[in-house]
């Protein structure tokens, strides 16, 4: 694949195939505008390797559900991606109720960080950052679970908090605002937890985005499906899943969710984008045409209404859901429900990239070599 992903521009995006497991190993990421932070945020501090030979750069997320890893090289101003690798692991199954990471989740995370190790080496990857998040932040054996990952694979894993969850989602998907708005509500909807930002543009022309406030809660796709149930849902147990998110939501919204005219959702998570495919019917997951698609309020109101409608094994049959996110893709409905209603905007563009994303940014930006990006 050759495709360009130009994020400088407004037009729908096309990239690598990264997140849906697909290949995606001759894609070129062009790197978008700087990111401005503030309400006291800082930017991550990368883990440190010098590049020997050809640079060649790996970033890997470790979540609660998924770990997904991007390798990519310099390319004038952006990157090309050389290899990827996404598998679901619900390493966070469990967690709400026993507190521990379990014996399967680790079995799993390990299974799939061994791959990732082996893609490193054979890439010769020298410049990395290896993050885990929520469930390595809530789980009470979370350093045991490290030290075995690391025993195990070599991979020594960076626990990064949530306000740098934030600001690497915001660099990586910031390059999909509309550049003839004002700027954005982000939202990174995730196994454990949700980030939400509120980005803006300055008005004189070629400012950067810049993070006005961001907010996280410990509410993500997996926590409310096993608190709520995710494979028969009704209409009761929806309401009050987006009743609770709602909750968490709103003092965020009451400081931050005024003057909203031209600005619009941004969302990255597998729930936007799985709501993409359903919503485009397309026979199976195509990142090339989800990642920078826009769906309008009655789109979006219309493709929760299908998901909800379905049975779960309709949803499993689903070639854009699978029975990888059947139990799950209802409780990102109600998170998107209730963001939508704290933020009642009319257009939502879909984000098919975020942390790997913006890691591979932020390291090549600190090395300087993105041109036009230093």
């Amino acid at each position: 694949m050759s495709d360009d992903t130009r994020l400088r521009d407004a037009q729908e995006a096309r990239g690598d195939a990264g997140d849906h497991g697909l290949p995606g190993s001759d894609a070129r990421l062009l790197c978008g505008a700087d990111i401005a932070v503030a309400s006291g945020a800082s930017a991550p501090v990368a883990i440190q390797a010098a590049p020997v030979g050809p640079a060649v750069y790996a970033a890997l997320d470790l979540g609660t559900n998924n770990c997904r890893l991007l390798i990519a090289c310099p390319a004038g101003d952006g990157f090309r991606v050389v290899d990827s690798f996404s598998r679901i692991i619900r390493l966070g199954e469990g967690i709400a109720a026993s507190g521990c990471i379990s014996e399967d989740a680790t079995e799993r995370a390990i299974a799939a960080l061994s791959i990732c190790r082996d893609k490193i080496q054979s890439r010769q990857a020298r410049r990395l950052r290896l993050i885990a998040t929520e469930a390595c932040r809530a789980a009470s054996n979370a350093d045991g679970f490290r030290a075995r990952v690391a025993a195990a694979t070599g991979i020594r894993l960076e626990v990064i908090d949530r306000e740098t969850e934030a600001a690497l989602a915001v660099i990586g998907c910031s390059p999909l605002l509309d550049q003839t708005g004002r700027g954005a509500i982000l939202f990174d909807i995730g196994g454990g937890s949700t980030e939400l930002v509120r980005i803006e543009r300055a008005p004189h022309r070629g400012a950067p985005p810049r993070i006005k406030a961001w907010m996280s809660i410990p509410l993500g796709v997996v926590t409310l499906a096993e608190h709520f149930g995710g494979k028969d849902v009704t209409a009761s147990s929806y309401a009050r899943m987006v009743r609770e998110v709602a909750q968490h939501v709103a003092p965020f919204a009451a400081e931050h969710g005024t003057e909203l005219t031209d600005m619009h959702l941004l969302g990255t998570s597998g729930t936007v984008t799985t709501l993409a495919g359903v919503h485009l019917n397309l026979p199976r997951y195509d990142r090339r045409r989800i990642d920078g698609v826009w769906m309008n309020d009655a789109d979006i109101t219309a493709t929760i209404g299908r998901l909800r409608g379905m049975s779960y094994q309709e949803r499993v049959d689903n070639n854009c859901v699978s029975v990888e996110r059947a139990d799950l893709v209802l409780a990102g409905c109600a998170i998107l429900d209730a963001i939508r209603q704290a933020f009642p905007l009319p257009r939502l563009r879909v984000a098919d990239r975020g942390l790997r994303e913006g890691m591979l940014v932020e390291m090549m930006r600190e090395d300087g070599v993105l041109r036009g990006c230093r």
